[in-house]
């Protein structure tokens, strides 16, 4: 057997279940709205002209949902393997990560585009320096539920057995 599900490691204080959830609400809320309109939102992560062409933009833009939603597990607590575990919650490193290249990328860089993408293409919201404190404010969520809800590496031997 490759993988046991377990349930989560206890909390370090109650308040990581609040910052976990609210971290994990916003997610869903961008998962969802980037998600409705899918098959615009490739094609305006793709305008950014970011570095690599559009098939890098097309391969951010997939992993920016994958990401987002493969997050979700960790911060519900959902009971799942410890090496999926450590996945989901790499993933709530990733949102932040990306987002916070590309809000960068769109503030310096000569790109002519009046949606950060965000919230997907539904709902337009514009590129400045907001986006990137945005990204920073998630970046903060996603170490503080980390912090709280350490996965206890030493489990992970158990789960994968020769």
């Amino acid at each position: 057997m490759f993988a046991v599900p377990t349930p989560a490691p206890d909390v370090k204080t109650e308040h990581i279940r609040t910052i976990a959830l609210f971290y994990a609400g916003i997610l869903t809320m961008m998962v969802v709205a980037q998600l409705f309109s899918f098959e615009e939102f490739i094609p305006l992560i793709e305008s950014f002209n970011l570095p690599g062409g559009a098939g890098a933009g097309t391969v951010i833009a997939c992993l920016i949902v994958v990401a987002e939603v493969f997050a979700l597990p960790f911060l519900l607590r959902m009971r799942t393997s410890p090496l999926m575990r450590v996945i989901s919650m790499l993933c709530g490193w990733l949102v932040p990560l990306l987002w916070l290249g590309i809000t960068i990328w769109l503030n310096i860089a000569d790109v002519q585009t009046g949606n950060v993408g965000l919230l997907g293409t539904k709902l337009e919201l514009p590129v400045g320096w907001w986006a990137t404190l945005y990204s920073c404010a998630l970046g903060v969520l996603a170490i503080w539920a980390s912090w709280g809800m350490w996965p206890r590496l030493d489990s992970l031997k158990g789960s994968v057995k020769k």
